[in-house]
C-alpha cells in the first residue's frame, strides 16, 4: 500500500473517529467474507459501521480524538463497530458474537469512558435510543389522554341520561 493511500485511510479514519458517540473494538479473526458481510450489513441496518484496518492506521487515527485512551486495545486481528447511536454498534457486535464465536468483543469507548467487555454487553442490553423516545412519548401522552377520558365522561353520561328518559318516555 503506497503512503498516499496510508495516509487517505487514516485521515478517514480519524473523521470517522470524531463524529461517533460509540467505538466498539472486536477481534475477527476466523470470519469469512461471507460472515463479515453480513455483520457489516446487520451493522448498516441499526446505522452502525464495522471496519477492518491495520492497527497501525487505527492508532494514527485515534490520536488527537477522544479515543486515544483505548489505543492498546489495537492489537492482534483488530476491527472496529462504530455509531452515532450509544448503542447500536454495542448491540449488533454483541449479538453477532453470541451466535458466531470467531467475533470477540475486547472492549471500546462511549465518548470518553473506556469499557471492557462486560460494559460493552451491559450497554447493548439497553434500549435503543428510538424505544426509550417512543417510551417517552407514550409518557407523556398518556396524561393527556386521561384527562380527554376524564372530560369526556360527563358529556357521555349526560347523553346516556337523555337517552334512558327518552325510552322511558317512549314505553309509556
Amino acid at each position: 500500500m503506497k503512503r498516499e493511500q496510508k495516509e487517505q485511510i487514516v485521515e478517514s479514519l480519524h473523521n470517522t473517529l470524531s463524529n461517533v458517540n460509540l467505538v466498539v473494538v472486536t477481534h475477527y479473526s476466523g470470519l469469512t467474507v461471507a460472515e463479515l458481510t453480513d455483520l457489516r450489513r446487520k451493522m448498516k441496518e441499526e446505522g452502525a459501521v464495522f471496519q477492518v484496518a491495520k492497527n497501525r492506521l487505527l492508532k494514527r487515527a485515534a490520536e488527537g480524538t477522544q479515543y486515544s485512551s483505548i489505543l492498546e486495545m489495537f492489537s492482534g486481528p483488530v476491527a472496529i463497530a462504530v455509531s452515532n447511536d450509544p448503542v447500536a454498534a454495542a448491540k449488533v457486535a454483541v449479538s453477532y458474537s453470541k451466535s458466531n464465536e470467531k467475533l470477540i468483543v475486547i472492549g471500546g469507548s462511549l465518548g470518553s469512558e473506556i469499557l471492557d467487555s462486560g460494559g460493552i454487553k451491559s450497554l447493548a442490553a439497553l434500549p435503543s435510543l428510538d424505544s426509550l423516545r417512543g417510551k417517552l412519548v407514550g409518557v407523556i401522552q398518556a396524561p393527556a389522554t386521561k384527562v380527554a377520558g376524564v372530560l369526556q365522561a360527563p358529556a357521555s353520561q349526560l347523553a346516556r341520561v337523555v337517552s334512558a328518559y327518552s325510552t322511558k318516555g317512549d314505553a309509556a
